[in-house]
């Protein structure tokens, strides 16, 4: 993509527009796509998704992620400010999003309705890139539609962005209606509503769990065609869909594959199904989940990366 196509919000001001192009471009590698590797679960799952039988040695060790994200092709890396500033003088070349938020998953939805409040203000991100030098290029916080107090969240979430507009900064917001109100978390029509949510808040992205395929249908392509109504409630803020938990390589693949081409996204936010895997393994996956998103592979041509 080059820079005259990219499309400005208006909440950028003149002198950071420049900035904002960069930095979009940066994070999509210039196609409008995203391949964001989430790196936020060592407080969203505990050390749950970092340590057991089915899980590479090399994730105990959060160091594991960095070296992730420096050896693959990535849009960028998410995680949270504090493993950031302990790691990134060894991994300068990652283009980092900061996340603001994080939750753990000790108190469950039946006890409390979730609540994710931000970790740093936008001030101390911005005088933490400067200090540090590294390549922040955007910034990302949760929301809980759904939540009896989404209200804060949602408030957050719209200065935030705000903020990092102003900045020249890429937003991305992780969207999931939780909550004792909300009977089925992944219904295509919910998905769709909290997506729209993500537009009007402003932000670039708005990563989603993938929706269940409506009238009972089974099939991955009826999931995908589900996600196409999230894609149009999105309008100009791109949707991308979260991973989720390890599974195989090439269904994995053909999974994104036709949530991009099918359902109309415009990239993915991939963690465990990443970092799980040994530090070779898990470079290879990127590349070729990269090689879906950002260059138009097809499953074979990813699988003869991974």
């Amino acid at each position: 993509m080059d820079n005259s196509v990219v499309r400005v919000p208006l909440d950028v001001p003149p002198a950071m527009r420049a900035d904002y192009r960069d930095n979009y471009n940066r994070i999509t590698h210039g196609t409008g796509r995203l391949m964001l590797m989430a790196g936020d679960q060592k407080v969203e799952h505990l050390n749950g998704d970092f340590y057991g039988p089915s899980i590479a040695p090399d994730d105990a060790d959060p160091e594991h992620l960095f070296r992730i994200a420096g050896m693959a092709r990535i849009g960028a890396f998410a995680t949270q400010l504090g493993l950031i500033a302990r790691y990134g003088m060894d991994y300068p070349d990652v283009s980092y999003l900061v996340k603001l938020n994080s939750k753990t998953n000790l108190v469950g939805t039946e006890q409390e309705d979730p609540l994710s409040r931000e970790w740093q203000t936008m001030e101390q991100v911005t005088r933490f890139r400067a200090a540090s030098g590294l390549r922040i290029i955007g910034v990302g916080y949760t929301i809980y539609p759904g939540s009896t107090h989404e209200a804060k969240m949602l408030t957050e979430a719209a200065r935030l962005i705000f903020e990092a507009h102003q900045q020249g900064l890429v937003t991305v917001i992780w969207a999931y209606p939780r909550g004792r109100a909300v009977a089925e978390e992944r219904d295509p029509h919910l998905i769709a509503g909290v997506a729209g949510v993500g537009a009007c808040l402003g932000t670039d992205f708005v990563k989603v769990n993938y929706p269940e395929a409506k009238d009972g249908a089974t099939t991955a392509e009826a999931s995908a065609e589900a996600l196409k109504e999230a894609v149009l409630a999105a309008g100009r803020t791109g949707l991308i869909c979260a991973g989720g938990k390890e599974t195989n390589a090439e269904d994995f693949l053909a999974r994104l594959h036709q949530q991009i081409h099918i359902g109309g996204a415009v990239g993915n936010a991939t963690g465990r199904n990443i970092h799980q895997r040994p530090l070779a393994e898990a470079v290879r996956f990127c590349n070729a989940i990269s090689a879906i998103t950002l260059d138009n592979a097809d499953v074979s041509e990813a699988m003869d990366i991974y």
